[in-house]
């Protein structure tokens, strides 16, 4: 029985995450999850008392799972600057990945205060490593530069899921120079 009711319980949160993924938090219903994994609306309650609290499972489950990739691309690089250049480049590899979609769309929505605690302590361990990177390459306020650097991130992220102009890799490229050059190039 427990066995089924995991089942079930990752068939949800599979759902979930595509449900974000495809419209955003505003498609993560549950008449939706009840659709998708052909459960009664009933039964989805039974597994989760609110939408807030699906969106906390996924944090709980997908946040640690994204960041230990970057955090993995990082330790394989073995200078200051490689590392920061895998910050950017490990974060954009996964873009099209439905786990990272259901990430951004998280973020990007009204999450109660749990959500978004354990949404900041995720990125928090994610920062803190590449706060120490970019305070090997000597800057002097490198948490700020964490910010600003996660901020070139995220808009590099919008640009590859608007599907903009350019090809991904041409913008990770210009991610990973702005990150490391500037405004110069």
């Amino acid at each position: 029985m427990a066995e089924h009711r995991s089942m079930q319980r990752a068939a949800l949160l599979d759902a979930a995450r595509s449900l974000l993924s495809e419209g955003g938090t505003e498609a993560l219903t549950f008449p939706a999850l009840a659709e998708r994994t052909g459960l009664a609306r009933s039964s989805v309650y039974e597994y989760f008392r609110s939408r807030a609290a699906v969106v906390e499972e996924l944090c709980e489950v997908d946040f640690p799972v994204w960041a230990a990739d970057v955090s993995a691309a990082m330790e394989r690089a073995q200078t200051a600057e490689a590392k920061v250049e895998a910050y950017v480049r490990q974060q954009l590899a996964l873009v099209g990945d439905r786990r990272h979609r259901a990430v951004v769309a998280i973020s990007a929505s009204e999450l109660d205060a749990g959500a978004r605690e354990k949404i900041r302590a995720a990125h928090g361990g994610l920062v803190a490593i590449i706060v120490e990177a970019l305070g090997e390459l000597g800057l002097e306020q490198p948490r700020l530069a964490a910010m600003l650097l996660q901020g070139v991130v995220d808009a590099a992220v919008r640009r590859i899921e608007l599907g903009a102009a350019e090809d991904p890799a041409t913008i990770a490229d210009a991610a990973v120079s702005m990150a490391l050059r500037g405004v110069r190039g």
